[in-house]
């Protein structure tokens, strides 16, 4: 998928400079106060992110839309699980 294949986000967190786990428990809280369906756009640079929100996403229901990487920053797109 393309950055421009990809809907606008209702929301973002920047969670650029943070380490694990800060950037997760931040995620779990920016996700609680989106509505249900809302689509998320995450940056980050640590780069256990890759490891630790597809595990998120997959544990706790919310769909992983997409994730790249542009010169170590991380970008992920996730949809809010709609039950």
């Amino acid at each position: 998928m393309t950055q421009t294949d990809i809907p606008a986000a209702d929301a973002i967190l920047d969670a650029s400079g943070l380490n694990c786990p800060e950037p997760v428990m931040m995620l779990h809280n920016k996700v609680r106060d989106l509505p249900a369906g809302g689509l998320l756009k995450v940056i980050a640079t640590d780069p256990s992110t890759r490891r630790d929100i597809p595990k998120f996403c997959l544990f706790l229901g919310h769909e992983l839309l997409d994730q790249q990487e542009e010169a170590g920053t991380y970008l992920y797109w996730i949809r809010k699980k709609t039950e």
